[in-house]
Parts: C-alpha cells; structure tokens; sequence
C-alpha cells in the first residue's frame, strides 16, 4: 500500500473537492479498519474535511471466467464489465451501460437502474479477505451493509445478452445532464420519484454558487465550474426541508457525503 494526493475538484464526477492524501490498497495487503473506502467518485461529495481515504489500486480490476463462473474484482469499470459481457454473451448485465464507476461502487450502493439490482445478479462477495453468499448481506433499494471491503464478487452466468434491453436502458439517459454531476442525489421514495418532489416544490433550475438542481434532471445536482461543497449541502438541505414541508416525505440521500 502506498500514500497518494488525489485531486477531488478533477478526479470525482461532480468536480467538487481538494487535493486529499488517499491510501491504495494493493493485494495482500491487510487493509486498514480505521480508513473509508472510495471508489471512482461517482457518487461522492467530498467536504472540506474528509475522513482517512484509501481506494483499490488497479490491481483489483480484473475479470476472468471458467465454468460458468465470472469473477471480477471490485476496481474493475462498468464498462469493461459490459463490454465483456456482451463479447461472451453473458446475460442480465445490459443495465450496467447505466451506471459509471466502479464493480465495487456499484456492490456498495446495490446500484441499479429501475427493477435492475446488482445484487440480483452476483452471486457472492470477498468481504475482508472471505466470501461470502449474497443471502448473508443485507441488502436492498440503494445499500448493502458490506462490514468490510469488497475486493473481489463471484456471479453465475448465463448466456443471452440483451440488445433490446440494453438500448432501451441507455435511451433512458436522454433526461440525464451533461454538466459534472454525481448522479441522483436522492433514493426514489417508494411510489414517487425524488425528482417530480424537487420540481413539485420549485427547486428544478435553483442555484446557489456554482452548484444547481438541474434544468434537465430535478434530482441531479450539477456543477456549472467553481461549485462547493458548502453550496451543494445548502441545496441538499434545503431540498429535503421544503419536500417535507410540503409532503411530508423524507428524502434520503443516494449521493454519499465525507
């Protein structure tokens, strides 16, 4: 392992953040109990005090398959994973063109894109150095409770990629925005859509600093260049306070916060 200064402002989606020290985890290190995992930033906003980082090194991105069995390790991208998916045929994987990031990332937050679940697919997890069945996770809309970090998931495959399926999906990115962003900032509450509650309580375009709720995507906070994170947690807030005022309802937050 080895200590590495990452840019946030540059390396995380949504172009928010300051050079942090980050460590990197090679195999067979012992991986430390006392720092938090990352991994591409897809989802993160990071403050201006982050806890200790650390993140895999790429030794972790790997995919191989025998017998039906596909391995890959958790720092592999989501477009390495799909386009292996589509060269060998392998099933239940086209939802993947949906999602950026990272294998781990994705196993993290159970990402997904409607009906469509990483966990619904894999098979099991390394865990802290032990596999361990999916059906010992708890998880479900948004979240696994990992208590570790995944270096490495197992999934039984089928053949039988779904092009329709896939250009459907990707077709659903045509209401997403082009500006830096991490993607939803809130889980969809059940029956609703975090979107249609943002634009319900006129907060669609609203802007503070650099950082706004989208003109294309409610839900989705863009950075139009300089944005903070001081002014992206002001939106948050101030999102989920005029929803439950007028609703009710409690936004919970997809986007991750350090």
């Amino acid at each position: 392992m080895f200590l590495k200064t990452i840019d946030f402002s540059k390396f995380s989606s949504i172009k928010v953040g300051q050079p942090t020290e980050v460590l990197i985890i090679e195999k067979n290190d012992i991986i430390p109990k006392d720092r938090v995992i990352i991994g591409q930033a897809n989802n993160l906003l990071l403050s201006p005090t982050p806890p200790p980082l650390m993140i895999l090194s790429k030794e972790f991105s790997f995919i191989e398959l025998e017998d039906n069995i596909l391995t890959v390790g958790c720092a592999t991208p989501t477009g390495k994973i799909l386009s292996f998916a589509k060269k060998n045929n392998l099933a239940g994987f086209e939802f993947i063109s949906k999602l950026p990031g990272t294998l781990g990332g994705m196993v993290a937050m159970n990402a997904g894109v409607k009906s469509y679940e990483i966990f619904n697919i894999l098979d099991e997890i390394k865990i802290d150095n032990k596999w361990i069945k999916k059906d010992n996770i708890e998880h479900g809309y948004r979240f696994s409770k990992l208590k570790g970090v995944a270096t490495e998931v197992r999934f039984k495959v089928t053949n039988g990629f779904n092009k329709g399926l896939l250009q459907e999906l990707v077709s659903l990115r045509s209401n997403q925005p082009k500006t830096p962003s991490a993607g939803s900032v809130f889980k969809n509450p059940k029956g609703d859509y975090a979107g249609r509650l943002i634009e319900a309580v006129g907060l669609k375009g609203f802007r503070k600093g650099d950082m706004q709720w989208s003109e294309i995507h409610s839900n989705f906070l863009v950075n139009h260049g300089n944005g903070l994170c001081e002014d992206a947690q002001y939106l948050i807030d101030l999102a989920k306070e005029k929803v439950f005022n007028k609703f009710k309802v409690k936004l919970i937050e997809e986007i991750k916060i350090l």
